[in-house]
């Protein structure tokens, strides 16, 4: 039985005359010997076999780290491993010699468990964390009394030579292994708030690569030999990939505590911190009482509210200098797709987390976690270019901004409105990035089944942008070339006549049994996806949180097993168009003769 009770568990073995030894993984710490525990001094004192790892060299770290607490009287079990980066000629390759290794290893070990030892197997740092201890952990914990002496890792060893806190309050801490791939590790490290990547050596360069790419070098740290002769720390964006051992760690500390001191914005220009509903996370200044800050329509056209020299601006670009701070600000629009976190990517879940500044809908900023430090502004759904506006000043000014919106930010959202802005002269130098989100076509698509499987256009009924004439006729095309259509905004409080005339138009070209799903608030709590069929579409039934996906002639919708309908849409289509109107839509020729051969883009 393993556990803490290990110790116990031998006594009373004893006691019985039981001939059953005693496994004991220590901890060593990271590397000074001063760092070990009292617990981990006891154990190796109370051992009859003291058994570490090592290399073909001979020479095991940790062994040198108990070297003072070895007694002549000790029986040494060196594990050495046949092979560390070279290559084998095992014929079950890398993974195959080690087996072979931790086997032959873990017997060697058992022999003296058998005869009433207690075996001491030394690990650095702690036993369990990334430690060759565990593989014999697993081959004999189930058989012998154990118990495990946890050790400082190497992770709080490097955080404490930085000097810099590693995680606090609400952050995310990740410990990645160094040999992942580096698309692996370039999306785990954009999306984490803290993170250690270990075991680097060979692998430094693919991991400097990675943490360039995820945007994230400027604040990574290095850390070598943690505590041990030949410690280094600095910058990882400095290190010599040529000198980089086994033994060191990149490191991205806590992103709070730098926020001491804060980026500079407008409150180091002396003007009140612009936002509808600022809420500040503990840092910056707050408005004294009676003092109002201003919106952020008057933001984006002055403090005091005045046009200010900018308006709504055309989408041709020119030439133009914008930065008033010395710090390069920024702006990512990013999408949180259809509802919370477990929509985001990687990717925008790192620039969140890295702005100085959110802006976006209040809606949609309720669907990002609040952070020490940054500050978040609220407004309206309908001020979208004042808000894109609003968003740039502050990036101007050096701040790093994301504007939020939901689903993906390039589908009937706030892309557009920033990079109109963003061709106004004065912010021409403002550096914008748009990261892709979940779009609600996508979500309510794939819990329906595949209805986007073929072509399929996407189309807004909101008439608060374009003349309801110019939908129709979008509509009447679209539903003429047998696409399968996703209806973005078909319904609010103030429009609630669109569907109706959507419908009216779609029945001229579709088959009244054409499958609709009707998708409410995906991926939120009040989530309902369902399938009706064209003539029954309901407009009492669809509201702004709704999409309607409107199936083509060709569209299926299958009732599977107990379930509901399953709606998909083929991808190969018939060389001769079938009849439309009348046809039953969820018949058609045998799909089973493949998939469309694939194309090249």
């Amino acid at each position: 039985m393993a556990g803490a009770n290990g110790a116990a568990e031998a006594a009373a073995d004893r006691e019985s005359g039981a001939a059953r030894g005693r496994l004991i993984g220590v901890g060593l710490g990271p590397g000074d010997p001063s760092l070990m525990t009292v617990r981990a001094v006891e154990a190796i004192a109370e051992a009859d076999v003291v058994a570490y790892h090592s290399a073909r060299h001979g020479r095991s770290i940790a062994r040198s780290i108990a070297a003072r607490h070895l007694r002549p009287e000790h029986i040494e079990e060196a594990l050495v491993y046949p092979v560390t980066t070279e290559t084998t000629d095992h014929p079950g390759g890398y993974r195959g010699a080690l087996e072979d290794f931790y086997a032959e290893a873990s017997a060697r070990l058992a022999t003296h468990l058998d005869a009433g030892r207690t075996v001491a197997v030394l690990a650095e740092g702690d036993p369990l964390f990334y430690g060759s201890y565990m593989h014999m952990h697993k081959r004999l914990a189930h058989r012998y009394p154990t118990e495990v002496v946890p050790g400082v890792t190497s992770v709080s060893a490097a955080a404490a030579r930085l000097g810099t806190p590693l995680a606090e309050a609400e952050e995310v801490l990740t410990i990645l292994p160094g040999t992942l791939p580096e698309e692996e590790l370039t999306a785990r490290l954009a999306a984490t708030d803290a993170a250690v990547v270990m075991k680097l050596g060979r692998t430094f360069p693919k991991v400097r690569r990675a943490f360039e790419r995820a945007g994230r070098l400027d604040e990574a740290h290095y850390v070598e030999r943690a505590t041990m002769e030949g410690e280094r720390t600095g910058e990882l964006a400095a290190a010599d990939a040529g000198s980089v051992p086994y033994f060191s760690v990149a490191v991205l500390p806590s992103r709070v505590a730098p926020l001491t001191a804060p980026r500079p914005g407008p409150e180091s220009e002396r003007q009140p911190e612009p936002g509808p509903q600022a809420q500040g996370q503990g840092q910056g200044p707050q408005p004294e009482p009676g003092q109002h800050e201003p919106d952020a329509h008057a933001a984006a056209h002055g403090t005091d509210g005045t046009h200010g020299g900018r308006g709504r601006h055309g989408a041709e670009c020119s030439g133009g200098t914008g930065a008033t701070s010395g710090v390069r600000g920024e702006v990512a629009v990013v999408g949180t797709g259809p509802a919370g976190p477990l929509w985001l990517t990687p990717e925008t879940r790192g620039v969140l987390a890295a702005a100085d500044d959110l802006v976006g809908y209040t809606t949609y900023l309720d669907r990002v976690p609040g952070r020490p430090g940054q500050r978040r502004h609220g407004s309206d759904n309908r001020v979208e270019s004042e808000r894109a506006e609003f968003a740039l000043e502050l990036a101007r000014r050096g701040r790093r901004v994301a504007v939020v919106s939901g689903g993906d930010p390039g589908v009937f959202a706030m892309a557009t409105a920033v990079l109109e802005a963003a061709c106004a002269e004065e912010f021409t130098d403002v550096p914008v990035r748009v990261l892709p989100g979940v779009t609600a076509a996508n979500a309510a698509a794939a819990r329906a089944g595949a209805p986007l499987g073929h072509d399929y256009a996407t189309i807004s009924l909101s008439d608060r942008l374009k003349p309801w004439e110019v939908i129709a006729d979008r509509l009447r095309a679209a539903a003429s070339a047998d696409l399968v259509l996703a209806l973005y905004n078909p319904g609010s409080r103030s429009r609630t006549w669109q569907v109706g005339k959507a419908r009216e138009l779609l029945l001229e070209h579709r088959a009244p049994d054409t499958p609709v799903v009707l998708a409410r608030d995906v991926g939120g709590t009040g989530e309902s996806v369902r399938t009706v069929r064209l003539a029954e579409l309901d407009p009492d039934e669809v509201d702004m949180r709704t999409l309607l996906i409107v199936g083509s002639s060709r569209t299926r919708a299958v009732r599977r097993g107990t379930g509901g309908e399953t709606v998909w849409t083929p991808r190969r289509y018939p060389d001769e168009p079938e009849a439309r109107p009348g046809q039953d839509a969820t018949t058609g020729p045998d799909a089973s003769a493949g998939p469309e051969p694939a194309r090249k883009a």
